[in-house]
């Protein structure tokens, strides 16, 4: 991550609402995100081509429409790596930063899909490992322990340490060390009345580093549950940390699968 240009680009009044818009709904066309800006066609292009150079937004062409989706694993890293360290001086001038993380549910449209992408130093054998062997993602993983034989059709979970589970879905694709797809049905707090969705782990060699693709969307279309952004995004730098340093990566609670805190090690 190159963190220049994470808080080059959020300085910007302009880009962080073309932030705070796909937050609100993720997934939006350029004409979509010009409708709300005073300004040229090619001045919005603009400000989303630095927002995306910054890796704060990912696209995906779907025919000739171009869609644009919120990567917030930047911020995450950023406020781990600055909040966490320096807390009392550095509170109050990322509070723009942490709101847009732990903003607590998005209740207001949920988004049809999410797409996150990290560069990570290793190989993708060893990303594969650490995204399906459980000695892995119970350092990262909000403490859970992944089980699966990772065959086409198999079933998962993800247990705490207690044995309740916080995910559970079927392999769907298992191509290693470069594609993974799964269901994702959320088993934490209260709500029973969550609906399966579709998990995507795409892996790219590039030089000594990896790029990881995650794509979270709905099925039958049901919309995904609130969380999930912020879920993701602790997860997925709390991968990169470990990978690169060897240490997991220790960040507050999270609304994900909070009930369980006490349960985690």
């Amino acid at each position: 991550m190159d963190e220049e240009k994470v808080f080059k680009a959020l300085a910007d009044e302009n880009r962080r609402k073309m932030l705070d818009l796909l937050f609100e709904r993720d997934g939006q066309t350029l004409s979509e995100l010009e409708a709300h800006f005073p300004m040229t066609r090619f001045g919005v292009m603009k400000h989303l081509q630095q927002l995306e150079d910054a890796g704060l937004l990912t696209t995906k062409k779907v025919g000739r429409e171009k869609f644009h989706y919120l990567n917030t694993v930047p911020i995450q890293l950023a406020y781990d790596r600055w909040v966490s360290k320096y807390a009392q001086p550095w509170a109050q001038s990322l509070t723009g930063l942490k709101t847009l993380l732990e903003e607590p549910s998005m209740e207001q449209k949920p988004a049809a899909t999410h797409i996150f992408h990290i560069f990570i130093r290793t190989t993708p054998e060893k990303l594969w490992q650490a995204l399906t062997d459980g000695t892995f993602t119970q350092q990262y993983y909000f403490g859970t322990k992944v089980s699966s034989s990772w065959e086409k059709g198999a079933p998962y979970t993800y247990a705490y340490p207690n044995g309740e589970t916080m995910i559970e879905g079927e392999v769907l694709e298992s191509d290693p060390p470069r594609r993974l797809v799964t269901t994702f049905m959320p088993r934490w707090g209260a709500d029973t009345s969550a609906h399966p969705s579709k998990v995507v782990f795409e892996i790219e060699p590039r030089g000594e580093a990896c790029k990881l693709t995650l794509t979270h969307e709905p099925v039958n279309g049901h919309s995904l549950g609130s969380g999930i952004v912020e879920g993701w995004s602790e997860i997925l730098s709390g991968l990169k940390s470990l990978l690169e340093t060897g240490e997991p990566l220790v960040v507050g609670a999270s609304s994900v699968g909070a009930s369980n805190t006490d349960d985690r090690e």
